[in-house]
């Protein structure tokens, strides 16, 4: 069975976006959901680019980038309503998750399937505050998933809009020199369940904005500096 650079099974991550895909695909193709700016993916290049978001709930989020990415790299711009695109998808895709996080349930253990690349927080553990050496294997594996393909970090590593942004997500874009493209969420946590796959109200709108990749020398800038820009564009 065919893997890929994180020795994850390229067959089973086909079959987990596609499932999950479907199963979620009613709330996308939704009136009340607004994509600008998907034409900003058709130009980037198949690795090496890094999406920040801001984050409003465990799965959605991700998921619906999912959605959004395959859905425009296979021409559709700003839509997701034929969902063709999940039989096909875009494997060298990767969301970056805290081992505890991923750990927690069956849904998000096979959610892992679809490209999480797993890491250990240096700063909470189990919903308590922790202070601990970044473990060696974390920064490795997103350098894998950059090499290959696409990653998606949530910079505040927390649904919490009040928490700061961490300055793991400033160190990646250091030492790696991705393309930095900013993802802005808005609606999600109400519109969905916080930890689950439930749709708590169709009636509200909500959104996902692809932004244009920030200017090509900020991996040049200093890790405060870069999380302070980090801090502007998620706010």
């Amino acid at each position: 069975m065919k893997k890929n650079i994180l020795n994850q099974s390229i067959f089973l991550k086909r079959i987990t976006i596609a499932c999950v895909g479907l199963l979620t695909h009613r709330a996308f193709r939704s009136k009340k959901f607004e994509i600008i700016g998907s034409e900003n993916l058709i130009k980037l290049p198949d690795n090496n680019v890094l999406f920040v978001s801001n984050h409003q709930t465990y799965f959605y989020d991700v998921i619906a980038m999912l959605h959004v990415f395959n859905s425009s790299v296979k021409g559709k711009i700003d839509s997701v309503k034929r969902p063709k695109y999940l039989f096909n998808p875009k494997t060298n895709v990767y969301f970056i998750a805290a081992v505890e996080t991923m750990k927690d349930s069956l849904l998000s253990k096979v959610l892992a399937y679809a490209g999480a690349i797993l890491i250990q927080r240096s700063w909470r553990d189990s919903g308590e505050s922790v202070e601990r050496e970044v473990r060696s294997q974390d920064p490795n594996n997103i350098k894998l998933a950059l090499l290959d393909g696409w990653v998606i970090t949530f910079p505040r590593g927390t649904t919490d809009s009040a928490k700061p942004v961490r300055k793991g997500s400033a160190h990646i874009i250091k030492n790696n020199a991705p393309i930095v493209v900013p993802v802005k969420l808005s609606g999600f946590n109400e519109v969905f369940q916080r930890k689950g796959l439930k749709v708590l109200n169709r009636k509200k709108p909500f959104s996902m904005e692809i932004c244009k990749p920030l200017s090509d020398g900020v991996y040049k800038k200093s890790v405060d500096e870069i999380t302070s820009d980090l801090e502007n564009i998620i706010n």
